[in-house]
Parts: C-alpha cells; structure tokens; sequence
C-alpha cells in the first residue's frame, strides 16, 4: 500500500516512517533530496538520513528534462539563458520541491550563468508541469513521466536532458554536455529504505525480495517510462551511493548558494 505524504522536499514523510515500528512492513521511498541535498540545505531536520533508516537497495535512475512552454521563445538553453539575462525580472523556474533535482538543476544553471532565475517550489511535479504547460513558469528541470502527458499533447517544449547519454524516448533531444552545460549532468534516483534498527535478515529479506521483483517484464515497464532500473547488489553498495550522493550535493549547495523556499 502506497501513501504519500508530500511537503518539504520529502522531510515529512521521513519523518513519518522515522516513527514507525522497525519491523520492515514500513519503507521508505528515498531520493536525492531526502538522503542527500536535505542534509546540506536544511539546518536542521526531524530525522537523521543515517541513523534513523538502514539502505536496502537502489531501484531506478532517471535523467531531469529541461522543458520550457512551447510559446516560449527559447528554442535552445543558450537561448533560455539569454532570454534570462535580457527580461526584466529574469526567469521563473518550477521545482517539485527544495532540495529536489528540479531545484538544484536549477539553481546550478543560475549559478553557473549570472542570469536572473527565480525559484517556485511546489508540492510535487504534477502541479509543478501543469503550469509550465500553461506558462505560468518559464521553465522546469522534470523527469520525462511527469512531463509526457504534455509531452504527448503538445504543450511543452524540451531543450536538453540531463543525462550522460540521450534519452531513447527522445532522440532528438541533445544532453547538457552536448551542448557546453557539462557542470549540469546529472541523473535522479530513487531507493528504498527501511526505518533505522530493522533487523540485518528483514533488511537482506527486503532487498532480495526487491531484485526478485525486477522481472524482464517489470523491466521493460520502467524503461518505457523513460527510467533505468537499478538494484543495488547488496544494501552496503546502496549505503555507499548514499554517501557518495550526500558528499557531491553537499558541495553544489555551497557552490550555488541555494537555500529552502
């Protein structure tokens, strides 16, 4: 059974099953934000990303496209920067929510250019997508499943993806490396975790349960929504990854200077 607690990029539902029972039948589905960007950008947070949760496994990684209304005017991201730079005010970019990848991206691009870039946090990137579609924002760092449905409709427009590589759905959309951006590369993720003093055999019970479910078939599924799947071989390479992700947003923090909205 999924429940979604959404709010504070992830800090409540963190918090939320930082109470519940260690028994495994409670998990938490973690990220960038939660386990990684929260520990630099917020001074203080109701839970601790390494005591209070054990790693089981990684699931999937996922590029950000950078997507803009298709009645802007930015045709490309040296464009959007210009646009950027030349409005009065600057530009508004959504996020799904501080500390997420939308954010960071975004502020990284600020960052990294000099131009005027204004931060909207939302509850999420559902309501995050539908007002880049109706240009209420100007642009959006946003995984290719939450943008599809505009996508498909017609309504958004993307620039680039931050992925190493090009995304297969979109062929024709160049990388930010491709394009000069090679500081803004980066992929999204997301684990699952249990809560902090589970026993090692649920936790091993957890984890293997996890690869066991990764059929061709569930496989294909999540790539065709634009999503690598990724197990991770046991939880201490998962736990490894989390502090390598922890060490390398932690810097961008600081070099960027983003704070929580």
């Amino acid at each position: 059974m999924v429940e979604s607690r959404p709010g504070g990029g992830g800090v409540i539902a963190a918090a939320a099953v930082k109470q519940a029972p260690p028994d495994g039948h409670t998990l938490f589905q973690a990220n960038a934000a939660t386990h990684a960007a929260n520990v630099s950008l917020y001074p203080t947070l109701p839970y601790d990303p390494i005591r209070d949760f054990r790693p089981i496994t990684l699931m999937w990684r996922f590029p950000q496209l950078l997507a803009v209304p298709l009645d802007s005017p930015a045709r490309s991201v040296s464009e959007l920067v210009a646009l950027a730079k030349s409005k009065p005010g600057g530009l508004s970019f959504a996020s799904q929510g501080s500390g997420s990848g939308g954010h960071l991206l975004g502020e990284m691009l600020k960052a990294r250019t000099g131009a005027n870039m204004v931060h909207i946090p939302y509850r999420g990137a559902g309501p995050a997508a539908l007002d880049l579609a109706t240009g209420r924002v100007d642009f959006f760092f946003v995984s290719y499943s939450s943008l599809l449905s505009f996508l498909q409709a017609g309504k958004v427009r993307v620039l680039a993806v931050t992925s190493p590589q090009r995304v297969p759905a979109l062929p024709d959309v160049p990388t930010m490396s491709e394009l000069g951006w090679k500081n803004n590369v980066s992929s999204s993720w997301q684990g699952v975790l249990a809560r902090g003093g589970t026993p090692r055999p649920i936790i091993n019970k957890l984890h293997a349960a996890v690869a066991h479910a990764m059929t061709p078939e569930i496989r294909k599924r999540i790539e065709d929504a634009g999503v690598k799947p990724v197990v991770s071989k046991s939880p201490e390479e998962f736990d490894e990854y989390l502090k390598a992700e922890a060490k390398k947003w932690s810097q961008v923090i600081k070099e960027t200077g983003a704070k929580p909205d």
